[in-house]
């Protein structure tokens, strides 16, 4: 690592510790030349994912975005933002283990509402509304059958 102070590749390190949620690492170093203590940061290097649009169209993974579109679906429903933080992170972390580097945004939908169908079933019928663009009354209602029918089968099984 090179000093900003003299130039020198030649440092120590004092301290270690995990910074960005335990994604870096934060490193306090020390220059053997001139002792200048300077601080670096350590990360893993990640592809972007990409997300192929219902359009065709492309654009990079935007977990902003995504977390907002989960604000707004939860609104009022009691959810915590932290563990729609944390849903978020999930989400991404699978997305990079994959071997692709292109996933739909059909698929990125179906994933999230998987996992506020367990959460919550006013997120999750918000979500679905605007992810798979009810146009009426009547898709709202076949969807509530649907979670109807999968809890009475869940039931009858358990």
């Amino acid at each position: 690592m090179q000093c900003p102070s003299c130039q020198n590749t030649d440092s120590r390190v004092l301290e270690s510790r995990a910074a960005d949620s335990g994604r870096s690492v934060r490193r306090r170093r020390e220059c053997l030349n001139c002792e200048f203590r300077f601080t670096t940061y350590e990360r893993v290097e990640t592809v972007p994912i990409t997300v192929v649009k219902r359009n065709g169209s492309r654009e990079i993974f935007s977990r902003s975005k995504l977390l907002h579109g989960l604000n707004r679906a939860c609104e009022k429903t009691g959810l915590d933002a932290s563990r729609l933080e944390s849903m978020v992170e999930e989400l991404e972390l699978q997305l990079q283990q994959r071997s692709g580097r292109e996933v739909s945004s059909a698929e990125i939908g179906e994933l999230v509402l998987a996992q506020l169908k367990v959460m919550s079933e006013v997120a999750y019928i918000r979500f679905a509304s605007v992810y798979r663009q009810f146009r009426g009354i009547s898709d709202f209602i076949s969807t509530l059958e649907t979670m109807n029918r999968d809890e009475t089968h869940l039931a009858a099984v358990g």
